[in-house]
């Protein structure tokens, strides 16, 4: 099964319908000339669609050639435990004050430094301006994406939101893709966020996750009729900025066969991934609850972080990680199972 992980040159699914409204200018329709879906962040700067085509593992054994099955017995039991105490949960993420309803629609903000605070949206924010912030709020879309940097905008902050979708509701053949996408060139934040239902929740090669629930992924067919591969974290590969996941709970709970892809996805779908920071998060689920980068990945550092076991005994279900490349700066250490048992990577190649 092919990963699409973003519509292909001509996909008929375009939306015809703009924005309903926008923050920071005058006229009153705000849709771009094509709302199009966001690809998968990769290099950021680069907005043109992107076709995966590396398979995930499949139940009959079939995996990647270079990712050999990991699902061995194990006697590790499918549980929480004590070491999962601590990481970001629903009490410690979301918004922290009362939200005022804002029926907005699909909206753009084209006013530099917009500060969206206390709002309940019904709809997702198009963002073409610099330093906009989005605190204590919350966005509830049908659209591709519940938050989307557009290319050339920079600064973009999203801290203590809750981001969620409609399942059955969005334009992708039901589904929804995109919590926050980074199609920008440059870092953003994302943080203290409550963030579920999206098949690929945080889609970015380069910004600073930290301190985010991510969970209940809902796994859909996607507009070529495959199941949409699920990843809690996903970036693309070729980004020319650093990406740093830390302190975050990354929970995929969908099946393998409905499109289960992993917990933190790093896939060199359109250049070696590189510069990535992985550290102190709890993750579970997925195909492989991480994927590393593959074999031309360089600067990656993995260190510290709890692979549970509560959805499979080896944390994802071919096992907790795979495609690492053990060489070119990268750096294993200190990553254990809930029980304690250090993880050990399957190396690429």
């Amino acid at each position: 099964m092919s990963r699409l992980r973003a519509c292909a040159a001509g996909l008929a699914l375009l939306l015809a319908a703009g924005c309903s409204g926008s923050a920071g200018s005058s006229s009153a329709d705000r849709a771009p000339s094509t709302l199009d879906r966001p690809p998968v962040a990769a290099d950021p700067s680069s907005a043109s669609p992107s076709v995966r085509t590396t398979p995930s593992p499949s139940p009959s054994g079939s995996t990647p050639a270079t990712h050999g099955p990991s699902a061995k017995p194990s006697a590790r039991a499918t549980t929480v435990t004590s070491l999962e105490a601590g990481f970001p949960n629903a009490g410690t993420t979301g918004p922290r004050t009362a939200l005022k309803p804002h029926s907005t629609g699909n909206m753009s903000i084209k006013a530099d430094g917009t500060v969206i605070k206390g709002w309940d949206i019904k709809g997702s924010l198009d963002i073409y301006a610099d330093n906009v912030t989005i605190v204590d709020s919350r966005i509830t879309s049908t659209n591709w994406w519940g938050v989307n940097l557009r290319p050339g905008f920079h600064g973009l902050r999203v801290l203590h939101t809750t981001i969620t979708a409609v399942p059955g509701k969005g334009p992708d053949n039901g589904g929804v893709d995109y919590a926050v996408s980074n199609m920008g060139a440059s870092s953003i934040e994302v943080g203290w966020c409550d963030i579920s239902v999206f098949g690929n929740a945080l889609s970015m090669g380069q910004g600073n996750i930290h301190d985010n629930y991510v969970h209940d992924l809902v796994p859909f067919r996607n507009a070529g009729g495959e199941w949409q591969h699920t990843d809690a974290v996903i970036s693309g590969g070729g980004n020319s900025g650093r990406l740093i996941i830390r302190h975050n709970t990354l929970l995929n709970p969908v099946d393998v066969e409905r499109g289960a892809s992993a917990s933190i996805g790093l896939f060199a779908d359109t250049g070696h991934v590189s510069n990535t920071v992985i550290d102190n998060n709890l993750l579970a689920g997925g195909a492989y609850a991480l994927y590393g980068g593959g074999e031309g990945a360089t600067g990656i550092t993995v260190t510290n972080n709890v692979f549970s076991t509560r959805y499979h005994r080896n944390s994802g279900v071919y096992g907790s990680v795979t495609a690492w490349n053990a060489g070119s700066g990268n750096v294993w250490r200190g990553n254990r199972y809930a029980d304690g048992t250090p993880v050990t990577p399957e190396p690429a190649g």
